[in-house]
C-alpha cells in the first residue's frame, strides 16, 4: 500500500456502490447520450441522445471486443465514476428508455450531471483517505456528503443543479488537499523541483527518469509524452491528458487525482506503479 494512499480497492459512495463504471447494471448511457466525432478515438461521428449503431437490445456493446482494431480506442479509456448504473438503477428506478421513450431526453441530459457529479465524489473520497489531509476532514465528509445528496435527487431536480458552480465551490477544497500533498512531497526533495503552470503544454515531451514529485500538472497536455521511469509521487494530476502518453515504469503510486480513465489511455507495463484504487489497463499486458 503507498504511503498516502489508505485505500486498497475502487472508491465507492455510502450506499456501497463502486464509483466505477459497472456497465452490466447501466442502460448503455455513455453510449447513447454522450456526442464524439470521427477521430484518432473514434471512427465515426455521433450526436448526443443518439445511441450508437453498436449498442444491442440488452444494452451491451456488440463489438465491445474490437473496439479499438475497429477504431472506437474513445470508447475502451472511458469510466463515469459509476454514474451510469446510479442513473440507471437509483434515478430511474431499472426502468429504461427503451421501455419508457418519453423517459429518454431527459435521462441522456442528465447523465452528464451525474457523470461529474461522481467524478467529484472520487476525488472527495480520495481525499479523505489520505492521512496528510486530517486537518481539513471536516470539510470533505460536509462537501462529499453534500455532492451525495445531488446524486439522489429526482430526474426532474437532478437536472436543475449548477455543477459548474458545485465543481467550483469542490475546487477550493481540492486545492487545499493538492497543497498539502504536494508540500510534503517537494519537503523530501534535495533540490527544487521543476515547476509547470496550470494547463501546461508537455505535448511530446520528454520527461523520461524525471523526478516530478509533487509538481503541480492539473489540466497539462501530456499527449505522446514520454514519462518512462519518471516519479510522480505526490503530484497533482488532476484534468492532465496523458492519451498516449508512456507512463512504462513510471511510479504514479503515490499522485493524486489520478482516475481510471486517464491510465487507460496512457500506455504502462508491468512496471507502472499505480495508485491502489486504479486497475491496470488490459491493453498494457501486450506491451
Amino acid at each position: 500500500m503507498s504511503e498516502n494512499h489508505k485505500f486498497t480497492e475502487p472508491y465507492k459512495d455510502k450506499n456501497g456502490h463502486y464509483l466505477k463504471a459497472e456497465c452490466e447494471s447501466c442502460f448503455g448511457l455513455c453510449c447513447s447520450a454522450l456526442p464524439f466525432s470521427a477521430s484518432v478515438d473514434f471512427a465515426m461521428d455521433k450526436a448526443a441522445g443518439q445511441p450508437c449503431h453498436n449498442l444491442q437490445s440488452d444494452f451491451r456493446c456488440g463489438v465491445h471486443t474490437d473496439l479499438r482494431t475497429l477504431g472506437f480506442r474513445g470508447c475502451t479509456v472511458y469510466d463515469c465514476f459509476g454514474a451510469g448504473q446510479k442513473l440507471s438503477q437509483v434515478t430511474y428506478t431499472g426502468e429504461d428508455w427503451r421501455k419508457n421513450p418519453k423517459t429518454a431526453k431527459q435521462m441522456f441530459e442528465v447523465f452528464t450531471a451525474m457523470w461529474h457529479l461522481h467524478e467529484l465524489l472520487w476525488y472527495l473520497n480520495e481525499s479523505l483517505n489520505l492521512d496528510i489531509t486530517h486537518s481539513i476532514h471536516v470539510e470533505l465528509q460536509t462537501a462529499l456528503d453534500e455532492t451525495e445528496q445531488l446524486t439522489l435527487l429526482n430526474p426532474d431536480s437532478l437536472q436543475k443543479v449548477n455543477v459548474d458552480a458545485h465543481r467550483a465551490k469542490i475546487n477550493l477544497l481540492l486545492l487545499q488537499v493538492s497543497e498539502l500533498v504536494r508540500t510534503e512531497a517537494r519537503r523530501k526533495l534535495k533540490k527544487a523541483s521543476r515547476t509547470f503552470s496550470r494547463g501546461a503544454d508537455l505535448v511530446g515531451a520528454n520527461l523520461k527518469n524525471a523526478d516530478l514529485r509533487g509538481a503541480n500538472l492539473r489540466g497539462a497536455y501530456l499527449i505522446a509524452a514520454d514519462l518512462k521511469g519518471a516519479n510522480l509521487r505526490g503530484a497533482d494530476l488532476i484534468g492532465a491528458d496523458f492519451r498516449d502518453t508512456d507512463l512504462r515504469g513510471a511510479d504514479l503510486s503515490e499522485s493524486i487525482f489520478l482516475t481510471q480513465g486517464q491510465i487507460n489511455a496512457a500506455i504502462g507495463d508491468d512496471l507502472t506503479k499505480l495508485p491502489p484504487a486504479l486497475s491496470r489497463p488490459e491493453q498494457w499486458l501486450s506491451v
